[in-house]
């Protein structure tokens, strides 16, 4: 876990969490804000066949960075990650918006999606290192809602930049935001690293990105750049599988795998991993092309046809939130990603039979339906799988989902952009009427501005383009249906409940990656649990260990022993330091431990007595005992690591302060 970090005071705590915030607000958005102004970027920039590669580009990025920046956030710090996460993000944006070929778009989008990656999982991180555990499940709500807002909201502002200023002020837009959060962070944030060197799975990560790019390649490539038997194809994907093969057999045997295969073990676990990469294949993929479909087929304007995809979103968001408050109140979860995948598989089909003539609501309410079946699947992968994993396996195996439902939405732009690069060309062929520029049909407002009897063969290429694409999708709902079949109704631990409630499916089940230390996961569990109370549970726990003591009292004994592991005795002075409050006010309480026995004073030096250490053991193993109390159905009170894990987060418990520091507690003493 992390070395020991200062408590900030509430107005510096709010100018981080609001920076934070902001950044991971730019990192969401940027999945799905292009996706009203691709038609516009196509018709621009030309090179409609590396449409999906503007998505898959920041994507592919995005995944691998997320396995990385965790473990060079605990190496060289988090401040340091985060900080270069922010200036990777805001140079890709500048470049996207400056580009002027559809390759240096994509190139830019790729190095958008490393600094997106970074910042999603280090802003998880720096949240812990500045909020204390008592009050971060507030915060973990408000950062899932971040991802709900920008699903809603990206394609909407996408649709608005193009409109009324260009779509190049869809990445523009970042950097005036992006500069602000470098200059709060740069100031506010600790100095903080892990205090145990991670061992980083260099080669496993390698493997995993040669083979993703390559699979990714292929599908994207194969029928549009070059034919399917051709040799660049057959070698790049032989390739690709050579790749997962070795990825496999390296894992096998690294000491700290990316994705152990043990899990695959479970086949709770192998059908979660699948429906989260279903999940993200039919989420990113409809998004990306029903702008397409709107714009070039029924005329809509960009910021049209963001406010035309509400249904699909509001449908999603809402379908995930019931789903999370069911689970979370009847434990019963197996039918929502069975009743999902179908209605996956039904709204891509109905979606494959729009056409110029669809009216409006009709349009709405198919991209209704594959918005529910996305939102009634998307809360249960998690949830299952923080149900059945053991505590070693916490962190890979939330995070593996993560990796493959993010795999899942790159594999599904490519696969829905191969279609329709492969598709468009022969449809339009046969349609572009004789005198007409084929350069002018790969524009929105080339389309629309030819003749009624030119446009209409024209558009009716698109439809049968789009028409294709969605249909051919539509089984890998119907393969969703067959894998959620399988998957096995387990009581459900009462911490995945609190998850599956307190994110409502969204933030948590979706869209926020998972860190691999399963510390760090079991202390985003307890911060849930704890943010559920009805009252801060601290001072039961001091009465239940029975010391004679105050909260402040009590809470001064904690900072003493934490500031005196290391030489043996603590100074006010360091713990004013990380608190940020004078010195000065914790005197009295300091005294007072010393009046009472429990500690010894010398030059301003403070140690434990026998008695003081009897106390903090008392008051420890009561947070303990309260701990797992809420952890009871994890049944792992014999394992090692979860028993100290379970010690470490009980004493940052009792350190934390709901108020903005516990001098406040002390100075009314």
């Amino acid at each position: 876990m992390a070395d020991e970090v200062p408590t900030t005071g509430r107005a510096a705590r709010n100018a981080v969490v609001v920076a934070i915030m902001l950044g991971m607000l730019l990192s969401a958005l940027d999945q799905t804000i292009v996706s009203t102004a691709l038609p516009t970027i196509v018709g621009d920039l030309g090179g409609g066949n590396h449409l999906s590669w503007v998505v898959t580009s920041y994507l592919l990025a995005e995944t691998i960075m997320t396995v990385l920046i965790g473990k060079f956030g605990d190496l060289y710090g988090r401040k340091k990650m985060f900080l270069l996460s922010v200036v990777l993000f805001l140079v890709g944006s500048f470049f996207a918006g400056w580009a002027d070929s559809m390759t240096w778009l994509v190139a830019s989008r790729a190095v958008q999606g490393l600094g997106a990656g970074g910042l999603m999982v280090t802003a998880t991180a720096v949240i812990a290192d500045v909020v204390p555990l008592s009050e971060r499940g507030k915060y973990q709500g408000a950062m899932g809602s971040v991802f709900g807002v920008a699903t809603v909201v990206g394609p909407l502002l996408g649709g608005l930049f193009v409109d009324h200023l260009s779509w190049r002020w869809a990445f523009y837009v970042n950097i005036p935001i992006g500069v602000i959060v470098l200059v709060v962070a740069g100031f506010a944030l600790p100095s903080v690293r892990g205090a145990i060197r991670p061992k980083i799975d260099y080669l496993g990560i390698l493997l995993i990105a040669l083979a993703s790019t390559g699979l990714t390649l292929v599908t994207s490539w194969g029928g549009t750049e070059y034919p399917w038997g051709s040799p660049t194809i057959i070698w790049m994907a032989v390739g690709s599988v050579v790749a997962l093969v070795l990825f496999v057999l390296v894992e096998l045997r690294a000491a700290e795998p990316m994705l152990p295969m043990r899990l695959f073990r479970s086949s709770v676990f192998t059908v979660s991993s699948v429906l989260s990469f279903i999940v993200g294949f039919a989420m990113l993929g409809g998004v990306t092309y029903l702008p397409t479909y709107l714009q070039y087929v029924q005329g809509a304007s960009a910021t049209e046809s963001g406010l035309r995809m509400l249904p699909l979103v509001v449908g999603l968001l809402a379908a995930a939130i019931v789903t999370g408050q069911v689970i979370s109140k009847t434990g019963q979860y197996k039918w929502f990603p069975v009743a999902g995948s179908l209605l996956i598989a039904g709204g891509l089909v109905l979606l494959s039979l729009m056409d110029a003539s669809t009216t409006f609501w009709v349009a709405s309410g198919y991209m209704l339906v594959l918005g529910l079946g996305v939102g009634l699947v998307m809360p249960v992968p998690t949830v299952v799988v923080q149900s059945t994993s053991d505590y070693s396996d916490l962190g890979v195996a939330t995070s593996g989902v993560s990796f493959l439902r993010t795999l899942g939405s790159s594999f599904g732009v490519a696969i829905f952009g191969t279609i329709y690069a492969g598709e468009l060309p022969d449809h339009l062929r046969n349609a572009i009427p004789p005198g007409v520029d084929p350069r002018v049909v790969q524009t929105v407002q080339g389309v629309h501005a030819l003749p009624a009897a030119a446009r209409a063969p024209v558009i009716q290429a698109y439809v049968d383009t789009l028409h294709t694409m969605f249909l051919v999708a539509a089984p890998v709902g119907l393969l969703a249906f067959v894998v959620a079949l399988f998957l096995k109704q387990v009581p459900l631990r009462d911490t995945a409940r609190v998850v599956a409630k307190g994110n409502s499916g969204v933030g948590e089940s979706f869209a926020v990656p998972a860190s691999s230390d399963s510390e760090v996961e079991l202390e985003k569990l307890v911060s849930l649990v704890v943010s559920k109370q009805d009252h801060d549970p601290r001072p039961e726990m001091l009465a239940r260990s029975g010391v004679p003591l105050s909260f402040a009292q009590a809470w001064m004994l904690v900072m003493v022993f934490k500031h005196s592991v290391d030489d043996g005795d603590a100074t006010l002075h360091e713990i004013a330091t990380q608190t940020k409050v004078p010195a000065g006010i914790f005197e009295p309480v300091a005294r007072q431990l010393v009046d009472s026995g429990y500690a010894t004073e010398a030059d301003g030096h403070y140690r434990f007595t026998p008695k003081g250490t009897e106390a903090f053991a008392r008051l420890i193993g009561a947070a303990r005992t309260w701990l797992l109390a809420k952890f009871a159905d994890w049944h792992q009170t014999e394992d090692h690591g979860f028993a100290e894990a379970v010690d470490r987060v009980a004493e940052r418990l009792i350190a934390s302060s709901r108020d903005l520091s516990a001098g406040k507690h002390a100075a009314h003493v």
